[in-house]
């Protein structure tokens, strides 16, 4: 019930202007930053770890700025599954589109990090072509509905779900759906090799690797941003890289993880900084959460 009365609430509220969601998302963010005491820890861990020539005040402002950018995206869901097409390409930046066309007749994979504002770039690319994603499956059937049916609006999208492994995946890229992917989450140390971010050995998954070596497909990197007082978003695609894959799998992670941390530097309070990035540690490393 609490799902649904949440659900009805962010719909209610997408028709307010975006300056005002902005607003009120950002003071529901900084709020839930001083009740969600464990969730606060990680942010601070995180950043303790990521940041460490801040000084603590430095990196508790940089926290609060942090939920202050989550509870956005929060309530500015609402925008990206229920206001209209001609709407939200008005507050969407677009750049880099050149990128993704001159590699559209190949296999393609947008390799998209952990910025808060991920969703807006998943919804303006489905503006103008079908995307394929990998996703996981939600707690709460409604939820996952509500998700499901807010991102397939503006195209016929595949959404795959991550226990069906990589052959769907492959299959849709081979029919000219660049698949959207998000590779910087820590899903245990299954299929991952141990390389740096932001100094710190973390468990980073191989499964850009080894997509782009199963059908020979291009990466395209994507990050998203939200722009301070509701002025809207920008979506930037970036060149397909070069020489990739590379000669192993701990090449080319690194080389996506030095990219997420050049993007990471540039807006530090947008990244996805409560999850437990380094949960997964090498043998013999002691726990950091």
């Amino acid at each position: 019930m609490l799902v649904r009365i949440g659900i009805a609430l962010v719909w209610l509220l997408h028709f307010l202007p975006l300056w005002l969601l902005a607003a009120l998302g950002a003071g529901m963010g900084r709020m839930a930053g001083v009740l969600a005491i464990r969730r606060r820890r990680i942010v601070e861990t995180n950043l303790r770890l990521c940041f460490p020539d801040l000084t603590q005040a430095q990196r508790r402002a940089l926290a609060r700025a942090h939920f202050a950018v989550l509870g956005r995206s929060l309530l500015e869901r609402g925008i990206l599954w229920w206001s209209s097409q001609a709407r939200i390409l008005s507050l969407i930046r677009f750049e880099g589109r050149e990128h993704l066309d001159a590699v559209a007749d190949q296999a393609v994979i947008v390799l998209v990090p952990h910025f808060v504002g991920m969703d807006v770039g998943w919804t303006r690319l489905s503006c103008d072509r079908r995307l394929a994603a990998i996703y996981a499956r939600q707690k709460n059937a409604y939820f996952e509905k509500v998700l499901l049916r807010g991102r397939i609006r503006f195209s016929d999208g595949v959404h795959l779900r991550r226990e069906d492994g990589f052959r769907p995946a492959i299959r849709a890229m081979r029919e000219a759906m660049p698949l959207y992917y998000l590779p910087d989450m820590d899903f245990g140390d299954q299929q991952v090799v141990f390389v740096p971010f932001f100094g710190h050995l973390a468990a980073t998954i191989t499964a850009v690797s080894r997509l782009a070596r199963a059908c020979n497909a291009r990466v395209v990197p994507c990050v998203s941003r939200m722009l301070e007082g509701g002025a809207g978003y920008v979506v930037k695609l970036y060149p397909a890289w070069d020489n990739f894959p590379g000669p192993d799998f701990e090449t080319d992670a690194r080389r996506m993880n030095a990219f997420i941390e050049e993007r990471v530097r540039e807006m530090p309070e947008q990244y996805y900084w409560v999850h437990r990035r380094f949960k997964t540690r090498p043998p013999g490393e002691e726990k950091i959460y």
